[in-house]
């Protein structure tokens, strides 16, 4: 078994894949965590909030346990959790009304009997004194939800993968899949040689559609801009009075995260982005960070001219219906793809092991058909994109 990727999907997929009794070789271009992949970074969201979207936020619940029991495990390996619950603030500009992605989360949440707590100005403000709360008028607080340390997390997953048995290469990268007789028996890496294998799985992010021979539009790379920024005081920024945060994010698009144990606070922004090449530069734009600051103005006045110590163009896997695509090849056996995170895979990672993996066996699952193979794809042309990238995705 080749699994081609040791990001958030591909590290999840070997480690789970051997502790069913698979021989897994992990390969990735390295080094590991990859400096370029969607999962390195130091904060990824974890939420359960999806709109009114039932399927996401069970399966966000499922892995909420999953990111509580690792922790146990990284307190004793790591000395710290990987995983902090810091809760989520969810704030609008307007008042919540039915079909809003913060109404809508609010709703399901209280449904599946979870308890967030309605935020007005006044709450804003004696809570959360960061915030502009003229601006932010209306949302909620759930407590259960926070961020991840993604880099770390990958890291970790591949020490256990290693400690497991897996065998990590993370110095192939690989170039495309070899087919034999409909089939595919294997990867060719970057410096030509073929590794062969009975089952392939790719999940190399923004790279996969060109390894598996896809039109690049079934798994279209966008970027999305990302900021550190040092507060000049950074005690409003502490996780009690900052926590992890969206801020009117179907029409803004900026999220956030409390203030870092390395002194930043990162603020990122989740929108339709800007359509890239997967190995194109990952710079942020002069029109991105004037965005960011007139943000900042409005929304975290003690930020607005905080200095920028680090900028990232984090690269989405995005596909049409921002869905991820974890399904066999119909027309070719042996191959898997496990990619598409569309700017919201990571919170999953618990679960995403469990889920490639019965997809490589064959195993039927709830969300097969939500994941599955893409059936317009089968026809292997050129598609035109019809993406409305919606912001519960974040």
């Amino acid at each position: 078994m080749i699994v081609v990727g040791a990001g958030v999907f591909g590290a999840t997929a070997a480690l789970e894949l051997r502790r069913r009794g698979w021989d897994v070789m992990l390969l990735d271009p390295g080094p590991i965590p990859h400096p370029l992949a969607a999962s390195t970074d130091i904060s990824k969201v974890i939420r359960m909030e999806y709109g009114p979207d039932v399927a996401y936020m069970r399966l966000a619940e499922e892995a909420r346990e999953g990111w509580l029991t690792w922790n146990e495990r990284w307190r004793e390996e790591e000395g710290r959790p990987l995983y902090h619950e810091t809760g989520v603030l969810m704030l609008s500009r307007e008042p919540m009304v039915p079909g809003t992605f913060e109404f809508e989360s609010y709703r399901l949440l209280q449904q599946r009997q979870h308890s967030p707590e309605r935020m007005t100005p006044d709450r804003v403000a004696t809570r959360f004194p960061a915030w502009n709360a003229e601006r932010h008028i209306d949302g909620f607080y759930h407590e259960k939800g926070g961020f991840a340390e993604s880099g770390d997390v990958v890291r970790a997953l591949t020490t256990w993968a290693r400690q497991e048995g897996v065998d990590v290469r993370g110095a192939i990268g690989a170039d495309h899949v070899i087919e034999r007789n409909g089939r595919v028996v294997g990867v060719v890496g970057r410096d030509g040689a073929p590794i062969h294998a009975d089952e392939v799985v790719i999940a190399a992010g923004v790279w996969t559609a060109g390894i598996v021979g896809l039109p690049q539009e079934c798994l279209q790379p966008t970027g999305h801009p990302v900021f550190h920024l040092k507060p000049r005081d950074p005690a409003p920024f502490e996780a009690s009075r900052f926590p992890t945060f969206t801020a009117d994010v179907s029409k803004t698009g900026f999220y956030g995260f409390p203030l870092h144990r390395s002194g930043v606070v990162k603020v990122a922004n989740h929108g339709p982005g800007r359509r890239v090449g997967a190995d194109d530069p990952r710079a942020v734009s002069m029109h991105d960070e004037t965005r960011l600051r007139d943000f900042l103005r409005a929304t975290f006045p003690a930020l607005a001219d905080a200095t920028i110590t680090y900028t990232r163009l984090c690269l989405y896997t995005d596909t049409q219906d921002e869905d991820f695509w974890i399904a066999r090849d119909p027309e070719r056996d042996g191959l898997t793809v496990a990619s598409g995170g569309s700017g919201h895979g990571f919170k999953f990672a618990p679960v995403l092991g469990g889920l490639i993996a019965e997809t490589v066996e064959g195993v039927s699952h709830s969300l097969e058909k939500k994941f599955r193979w893409r059936p317009e794809v089968r026809m292997r042309h050129g598609l035109e994109a019809a993406r409305a990238h919606g912001s519960e995705r974040s």
